[in-house]
């Protein structure tokens, strides 16, 4: 009966494991380094920073807008990719590259577009 217990538990947990990891392929994605704000259309029509970057009300570059929506507006950087945006798992590793077209490698789970952050490089 132990050795039943045993396996189910040790089953369960790889099998969690696998869902958890989402796809589990690394890969690399590229983009800015958005606001959620912004790359959701929550206050902009474009998906991007530029009704705010015309206005002047947060900032004069596409950094200052993200920093800003994030700190005063409830936003999470994302990385707006084309027609994309995918939430970042651990969004402190891109905070030095708000505003910033980038190279992410990570993982992806498909079902919550969410990237597990392994590295990001700036694109020069």
């Amino acid at each position: 009966m132990r050795r039943i217990a045993i396996w189910t538990g040790s089953w369960l947990l790889a099998f969690a494991g696998v869902v958890c990891a989402g796809d589990g392929e690394v890969r690399t994605f590229a983009g800015e380094i958005s606001d959620s704000q912004c790359a959701l259309n929550v206050h902009s029509l474009t998906r991007s920073h530029q009704e705010m970057l015309k206005s002047k009300s947060m900032g004069g570059t596409a950094m200052e807008c993200a920093d800003y929506c994030v700190k005063y507006l409830g936003g999470v950087l994302v990385l707006s990719s084309k027609q994309d945006v995918y939430r970042l798992s651990n969004p402190e590793r891109a905070a030095t590259f708000m505003g910033r077209q980038v190279k992410i490698t990570g993982t992806l789970d498909p079902k919550s577009k969410t990237i597990h952050v392994l590295t990001v490089d700036a694109v020069k």
